[in-house]
Formats: C-alpha cells, sequence, structure tokens
C-alpha cells in the first residue's frame, strides 16, 4: 500500500473531522452536547432550556444506519486509493483511520483545542475550567464505545474493498 497516500488521507481526515467539530461545537450549540462532561451538561441545561432527544424511531435507526453504509463506502474508496485489495488490508486500513481520528480527537481536539479555547465553551459554563480539562472523560469515550464502534464501518469496509476487488 501507498504511504504517501496514507498519510494524505490522514492529514485530509483530521482537517475535515476539525472543521465539523468547529462548526458543531460551542457557545448554544448543543449539537454536540453529549460529548461534553456530565458536570458541564448539567450546568448548561440547568441555566438553557432542555434540548428535546430525538426519539429513537425507525426513521433514525435507518439515518444512522445510512450514514454508517455511507461512511464506509468512503473509508473504503481511501483505502482503495492507498492500494488495498483484500478484505484484511481494507479493513485494517479503515481501522486504522478511525483509530487516527479517535486518538487526534482525544489528544488534540478534546485535551488541546477543547479544553482551553473559550470558543468551546457553552454560554454559561465558561467558568469550569477543571472540568473542561478532565482528561480520563475523553480517553474513555475514545476507548469505548469508540474503538468498539469502530469495527463496525471498517469491517464492512473491507467488505466493500473485497466486493470491489
Amino acid at each position: 500500500m501507498n504511504t504517501m497516500v496514507i498519510l494524505a488521507e490522514m492529514a485530509v481526515f483530521a482537517l475535515l473531522f476539525t472543521v465539523m467539530c468547529f462548526a458543531t461545537t460551542g457557545r448554544n450549540s448543543t449539537v454536540q452536547l453529549d460529548n461534553y462532561p456530565p458536570e458541564i451538561q448539567y450546568e448548561y441545561l440547568r441555566t438553557h432550556p432542555q434540548v428535546p432527544k430525538e426519539a429513537l424511531t425507525r426513521g433514525r435507526i435507518v439515518k444512522k444506519a445510512v450514514a454508517v453504509l455511507v461512511f464506509a463506502a468512503l473509508l473504503a474508496g481511501m483505502a482503495r486509493l492507498a492500494g488495498a485489495r483484500s478484505f484484511s488490508q481494507g479493513f485494517l486500513l479503515a481501522f486504522g483511520l478511525m483509530v487516527w481520528i479517535g486518538v487526534f480527537d482525544t489528544f488534540f481536539i478534546d485535551w488541546v483545542l477543547f479544553a482551553n479555547m473559550k470558543r468551546f465553551r457553552l454560554e454559561g459554563t465558561e467558568h469550569m475550567d477543571r472540568e473542561y480539562h478532565q482528561k480520563w472523560f475523553h480517553l474513555k469515550g475514545m476507548l469505548f464505545p469508540g474503538i468498539l464502534f469502530a469495527l463496525i464501518p471498517a469491517a464492512l469496509a473491507g467488505l466493500l474493498v473485497r466486493w470491489i476487488g
């Protein structure tokens, strides 16, 4: 497989992930509220109207399944571009990319940017420095369910790589 392509994919993946994080996190954006430590969620919801959670309907399950399939197809395309031709190559590259994003998210986005940039602070929680610096909270999320979830699109990507052949 082509190492330069893999490194380029890792860089582009990290850039796109960072843009997504900046677009959906901070101020009064509650899109990522579940990714904040519980103390911050509690403080924010204590002073702001509760955001109703969407019920787990059949339509919502279908949307999530389609999103996983699209993501797996993207990962399979990235694996093929890097030279993967078998299930194991596609799976390992897709899983590696997912682990890379988990590590990048935890150690850079969460531990550096999220903890230190005021832009990520939810309104009314700006004073909660200690809570924003909870490294263990983010590491646990990356390890479980993060790594476990990564197995699903990676396996699908491996199957797609094998099927495309």
